[in-house]
């Protein structure tokens, strides 16, 4: 039982807050090369495929650079590890907004994603530093919706920047932004202490029942464990599809304006807000009326994403109008995005407390090649199908269903997060509030 003073919802939602905002100048990070894609491309020449490559490369050191960080946050206060990647996000915008050539372009990006590849597993390992497990979902889902947030914003913000002042002053804006979140983190940023009070109320009344860690090899050869990988890997591919090329398909494909392609983009964008925190909630509200972490957990994710695919496949196989097409997109794109906040708190389920934040660190430079790898497959089928118009990216929607279906299926056999937890042989009691 945790105590009244260990458990402090005033900080644990400050935290949260706060967390939410660096996760919102995350995704305006990410979203904005996509949201300036057909001036970018006509000023530097760019062929889509080549778009697409650059785009990609924001995730080529995304992986390892949030393996190494999350490895660090096992030992270093987040507190410190965040304000240094705000910092660092918030002075690399800079050179973006002087760049004329695809190479310099490419370079930025790539360390860009560097330095923000580990903010989600270590701002979600801070977070669960002040949430115990059964109240997890909900203040995961609140932080992904701060990716929403982003996306919204860049939709309705960065089109209308660039058409006043140009596509390059976006990113003297973000690099503002970037420097308010690192006053206001170093102001009220805390660090959490729910892991510290766990350690003492179980160490002293039985220690044997402390999960000591446990060698990497097993925990990443654990069937649930790649599971979650799987799932994860799928949900940033369809991360990269929307963030790189929806402006592009809803601009040159079904032949929206620019302002238009931005409100819209916003639109599919905030539909994942309310799905998710939904899906988060109804989650939560399973596990607290007997429901296993496979069913509340596994088997809601699995469905959703299953739905979400298959309402892909009636966009790129039925005759629909413009319209009726981005609000297929919207639903089908929001439902499986409860797969990222999800899958951080299964992998805390499942790994011993002292491994967890490498963990999760680990399934986002996994899940991250999605992004790197999308993005690239889908420049060359548009450049592939180019007189296709609209279908050109329509079979790179039918791609993406195809894996998750896939990775849903493979998770509805093969994730079980108790088997998980008593192969390792943790003590599976709950700590409640």
């Amino acid at each position: 039982m945790l105590s009244s003073t260990s458990w402090q919802p005033k900080s644990a939602w400050t935290n949260t807050a706060l967390l939410t905002g660096l996760s919102t100048i995350n995704f305006l990070d990410k979203i904005v090369l996509g949201m300036v894609a057909v001036p970018l491309m006509t000023e530097m020449h760019l062929s889509p495929a080549q778009f697409g490559f650059v785009a990609g490369s924001f995730f080529w050191l995304f992986s390892t650079s949030t393996v190494l960080v999350g490895f660090l946050s096992n030992r270093v206060p987040t507190r410190w590890i965040l304000l240094a990647m705000g910092a660092s996000w918030a002075l690399l915008q800079i050179p973006q907004a002087f760049t004329t050539s695809a190479f310099a372009l490419l370079l930025c990006r790539v360390i860009l994603g560097a330095a923000e590849g580990p903010s989600f597993p270590v701002s979600v390992h801070s977070l669960f530093k002040w949430f115990p497990d059964h109240k997890r979902s909900l203040p995961v889902a609140v932080i992904n919706q701060g990716a929403v947030g982003g996306m919204v914003l860049a939709g309705l913000v960065i089109p209308a920047i660039t058409q006043r002042w140009g596509w390059r002053t976006n990113f003297f804006v973000l690099a503002v932004v970037g420097a308010l979140w690192c006053a206001l983190w170093l102001a009220f940023g805390r660090e959490g202490t729910l892991d510290v009070v766990r350690r003492k109320q179980r160490e002293p009344a039985a220690a044997s029942t402390v999960a000591a860690p446990l060698p990497y090899r097993r925990i990443l050869t654990d069937a649930s464990v790649l599971s979650v990988f799987l799932l994860g890997f799928v949900a940033y591919w369809l991360l990269g599809q929307t963030i790189t090329w929806l402006p592009t398909y809803l601009e040159k494909g079904l032949g929206f304006g620019s302002i238009a392609s931005g409100r819209l983009f916003a639109l599919v964008i905030a539909l994942a807000a309310p799905v998710n925190i939904g899906l988060s909630a109804l989650s939560q509200r399973m596990l607290r009326h007997g429901a296993t972490s496979r069913e509340a957990r596994v088997r809601l994710m699995c469905a959703v994403m299953i739905a979400g695919a298959l309402l892909f496949f009636a966009l790129a196989t039925i005759d629909l109008t413009p319209m009726q097409k981005v609000l297929c997109y919207a639903v089908a794109a929001a439902l499986p995005t409860f797969c990222l906040t999800l899958a951080p708190t299964m992998l805390a389920e499942m790994v011993p407390l002292a491994q967890r934040g490498s963990v999760i660190a680990i399934n986002t430079a996994v899940a991250s090649l999605g992004a790197a790898i999308g993005p690239a497959l889908v420049g060359r089928l548009v450049q592939s199908y180019a007189a296709t118009g609209a279908h050109a990216y329509e079979v790179a929607i039918a791609v993406t269903a195809t894996l998750l279906v896939a990775a849903a299926l493979v998770a509805l056999r093969w994730l079980h997060p108790e088997r998980s937890l008593r192969a390792a042989g943790k003590d599976t009691a709950p700590l409640t509030a």
